[in-house]
């Protein structure tokens, strides 16, 4: 094929297209899924009556901006769409993002296919630091409903515990990668001893507490995008859009980290400050959403390799549609746990393991055959 200057080749731009089409697709289908993911739960709502409440409803939160004094007038399908439903949805949506962007910046940063802020024990170091704040700093409450059972009376704290423990875990990792020779099996046990570590700390500290401090550690540990509030999903919105911005804005640095150290190296990157930084991000990312939501495992591992094997390892590509698929595969997970033992709400994180295990193993034992 003839290359003219400045001409990019037609078969080049249909491949193009065509991944830039399948996370356009992802993202529409990810809207549809958010007017069913509402729609569904004790109370049944036809899909065009929320379309509508979340139309009138912006419109007229926007009107409040323009005119203080106003008050709002809700419907019982209104309180119910925008107090309880589109809170949680947002979250899982929200937390889904952020922990699969974390996920695929991991696998690329350690250039391990098997990292991920589960498997490499990030997010149990920051379980115990929630536990840490909510047991011995006080920051956990427990309600009398069972949807409002354990709220944190100080995010931003419980965040920053959870956020330095998350940095050990982090800095271990680090340690561990930069030996040479280090394959993504040693990685994944030095994830498993760390969980184990942390887990440890968390029952040590369980063993300590008193009945109702007990209580609210184990329901905070069910991974629940339930608990979300609107404040705690800003929070969470406002670091998961950073760190995105931020790992989409170093796109090109991870495909060169993908060809190797060396490499990208001799491209000009500097390897071991976006290493560092990179893993201090996806450290903070899985902090904010640990903190919040509790631990939810293997979104991070499974939603890059399934975005792997329909668009490829091109992180220009690779990264969006891994925040595209982990919003999908999370809020589909929650929706599907409000329904499937209706009336009773399943945590979504029981969901997400029974989904993950069975990747995770495929992925060691295709490892190994390699």
């Amino acid at each position: 094929m003839h290359l003219a200057d400045g001409v990019i080749p037609t078969d080049y731009q249909g491949y193009v297209r065509r991944k830039r089409l399948w996370i356009l697709g992802g993202v529409v289908a990810l809207a549809l899924l958010l007017i069913v993911s509402i729609s569904v739960g004790a109370v049944a709502i036809p899909p065009h009556e929320v379309f509508l409440s979340l139309l009138n409803g912006s419109i007229d939160r926007i009107n409040l901006l323009f005119n203080p004094g106003g008050t709002l007038d809700l419907s019982s399908t209104d309180r119910i769409v925008w107090n309880i439903r589109l809170p949680q949805a947002l979250a899982a949506i929200v937390a889904g993002v952020g922990l699969s962007v974390a996920g695929v910046a991991m696998q690329s940063i350690l250039r391990n296919p098997l990292g991920s802020p589960y498997t490499l024990g990030i997010s149990n170091a920051g379980a115990f630091g929630a536990a840490v704040s909510v047991i011995l700093l006080g920051t956990g409450q427990m309600h009398s409903t069972a949807a409002d059972a354990v709220r944190l009376s100080n995010p931003y704290l419980t965040t920053v515990v959870a956020f330095i423990f998350c940095l050990l875990a982090t800095a271990v990792i680090i340690l561990i990668s930069r030996i040479r020779g280090t394959s993504p099996e040693v990685m994944v046990l030095a994830g498993v001893a760390l969980s184990s570590l942390f887990t440890a700390g968390t029952m040590f500290l369980q063993y300590f507490a008193d009945d109702t401090q007990l209580s609210a550690v184990v329901f905070w540990t069910f991974g629940d995008v339930g608990r979300a509030t609107w404040q705690e999903l800003g929070i969470m919105a406002f670091v998961t859009l950073a760190g995105s911005l931020y790992f989409i804005a170093n796109r090109w640095n991870y495909n060169a980290i993908d060809a190797g150290d060396e490499t990208a190296k001799g491209l000009g990157v500097n390897v071991e400050a976006v290493r560092d930084i990179g893993m201090v991000v996806a450290a903070l990312l899985s902090a904010v959403i640990v903190s919040f939501l509790g631990v939810i495992g293997f979104v991070g591992l499974v939603c890059p390799h399934m975005v792997r094997r329909l668009i490829g390892d091109d992180q220009r590509y690779l990264i969006p549609g891994s925040c595209v698929m982990g919003g999908l595969l999370l809020l589909a997970s929650d929706t599907v746990a409000r329904v499937i033992i209706a009336p009773y709400v399943l945590p979504v994180a029981v969901l997400t393991a029974f989904l993950g295990a069975p990747v995770f193993i495929y992925l060691l034992l295709r490892g190994y055959r390699r």
